[in-house]
């Protein structure tokens, strides 16, 4: 990012992801993109607006995995696969059931799960143990000796995985692999994440709805739709709201391309025929904010859900925190130490290298390297905002400042002061 887009992109933000929301509600578009796209045009057209494209398959054409993976016809190679994975344990979720709002996991080796997809091609695509999809796999994690991939630029800002990766608890990059009609039920991604997927074969039905309509697509308890498709939505005494809702953005997915999915958006995914993709979770500056709100929402949804306890219980507020935190994987207080991570790390990396990113050599961080100091510059004024309003938020003061383990004015203020050195 250069200085003009540092000094720009702030402004950008809001009026770009207005202007393209009104246009995808009245037009529905998906741009495709070829190859020579700079870092600078993904973030100004697509990141900032928060809107949807595809990368053709010239983007992923020298991945091992797509060379390892698929046979010369196209399909998934299983011997080869087996070979790598065997015995592993993996994630399996049943799409031919449902378990509240999801399908129900359970985990069976690697090697089970070949011949279950085995059974169900000879089967003509069907099986008496349903239609099963290996999902969330944390392979790269498992397995990072394998070099399966790399992750594409326009992605490596993604500060959901750096924090995880230091703090050596979880990541939110994953491995899918299912046979020809698995499919994921309507949802948003994890703490409204950006996600981007790849085919590495196969093809699959994408139905995308801008941020606001998944409000239409409730039922009359606030319950979100299992099945944006199911006939049960036209009951307009079960979903009063649902005609009110656009027609959803319909991408059909190529074996080699990735489809970047925008912040907050609501999907259904459909796998058209036998499919592995890569899928990762992601976050960074352009949608902070939309995380901090989503945040606030939820702890707002587990205040109303147990009012009646408020004025029987000392610790009301942290218990709060506690069951948001189960719901979402994430409080306020690991929100805060989220972002104090993610600047020391922006912070270090311009005291590293103040002048230029060609001069960071050695730096720990590839992605701020190739980035360079203007991003992170400006990654570090989105924590500003974000820590700002969390300083002015009641629930947040409530708080213990101890257990926080650091101030966050202190925070502020050193954040300040590595922004003026390269502003």
């Amino acid at each position: 990012m250069d200085r003009e887009m540092f000094h720009n992109c702030h402004s950008l933000l809001q009026t770009q992801r207005h202007q393209r929301n009104q246009q995808l509600r009245s037009a529905h578009f998906v741009d495709y993109i070829e190859r020579g796209i700079t870092y600078t045009r993904f973030f100004k057209n697509y990141l900032l607006p928060n809107h949807p494209c595809i990368f053709s398959r010239n983007f992923t054409e020298d991945w091992n995995c797509r060379k390892l993976w698929v046979t010369d016809d196209g399909k998934p190679n299983f011997q080869r696969l087996l070979q790598e994975f065997d015995e592993a344990p993996v994630p399996v979720a049943n799409c031919s059931a449902k378990e509240y709002n999801a399908n129900p996991k359970q985990v069976i080796s690697f090697k089970d799960f070949i011949q279950y997809w085995r059974e169900h091609i000879q089967n003509g695509h069907s099986s008496p143990r349903g239609c099963l999809y290996l999902k969330d796999w944390h392979m790269q994690r498992i397995f990072p000796e394998h070099d399966a991939y790399k992750t594409p630029i326009y992605f490596s800002s993604d500060w959901l995985n750096e924090y995880w990766d230091t703090i050596e608890v979880d990541d939110y990059r994953f491995v899918y692999m299912g046979p020809k009609g698995s499919w994921t039920p309507f949802h948003a991604d994890v703490l409204r994440s950006y996600s981007w997927s790849a085919n590495i074969c196969g093809r699959k039905k994408w139905l995308l709805y801008p941020p606001g309509q998944e409000e239409f697509l409730k039922d009359c308890h606030g319950n979100l739709a299992y099945d944006v498709t199911a006939t049960i939505l036209q009951d307009k005494g079960l979903y009063p709201h649902s005609d009110k809702a656009c027609p959803p953005l319909e991408i059909i997915q190529e074996a080699g391309e990735i489809i970047f999915v925008p912040s907050g958006w609501h999907h259904q995914v459909y796998n058209l025929e036998d499919t592995i993709s890569i899928n990762h979770n992601w976050l960074n500056g352009c949608n902070l904010d939309i995380m901090w709100q989503f945040l606030q929402d939820e702890l707002l949804s587990v205040q109303k859900e147990i009012e009646e306890w408020r004025d029987t219980m000392d610790t009301w507020h942290q218990h709060c925190q506690v069951i948001m935190k189960s719901c979402t994987g994430i409080d306020y207080m690991e929100f805060a130490s989220f972002l104090k991570t993610i600047a020391n790390n922006r912070i270090s990396f311009l005291n590293s290298c103040p002048g230029s990113a060609l001069s960071c050599q050695g730096n720990p961080s590839e992605a701020l390297c190739a980035l360079g100091p203007h991003h992170a510059a400006f990654d570090l004024q989105r924590v500003i905002h974000i820590l700002e309003s969390m300083l002015s938020n009641e629930d947040f003061k409530r708080l213990e400042p101890s257990a926080l383990g650091f101030s966050p004015d202190d925070l502020l203020q050193e954040i300040r002061e590595a922004v003026h050195t390269i502003v």
